[in-house]
């Protein structure tokens, strides 16, 4: 059983910066690609970024040159940095990684339960 606990969200004014991490736990033998997505109210959830177990990023168009996102592999962590927030960027935020469990032969997506992320004045 593998869990993922978000964590970091919160009430942020516009322009500011957030950190959002992500722990992994459980009976992990590996992890892939780990990702964020997030779900505003009254939409879909929707990709942000995506980071490569080899540490290569990916992020939408939407949130380029604002978020960062980062990985600790000795950890099982993957953060994301987010700067210059706007009131678009108000949702909950959702991790999401490949992994791969002990015992087994291939890799599983696994979510966690979201953190709020606002952005208001």
């Amino acid at each position: 059983q593998v869990q993922l606990v978000e964590s970091g969200g919160g009430l942020v004014q516009p322009g500011g910066s957030l950190r959002l991490s992500c722990a992994a736990s459980g009976s992990i033998f590996s992890i892939g690609t780990m990702a964020w997505y997030r779900q505003a109210p009254g939409k879909q959830r929707e990709w942000v970024a995506t980071i490569t177990s080899g540490g290569v990023p990916n992020y939408a168009d939407s949130v380029k040159g604002r978020f960062t996102i980062s990985r600790d592999h000795a950890r099982n962590t993957v953060s994301l940095q987010i700067n210059s927030l706007k009131p678009e960027d108000t949702a909950v935020y959702y991790c999401n990684a490949y992994v791969q469990a002990l015992g087994s032969m291939t890799f599983r997506g696994s979510w966690g339960q979201g953190t709020q992320v606002t952005v208001s004045s």
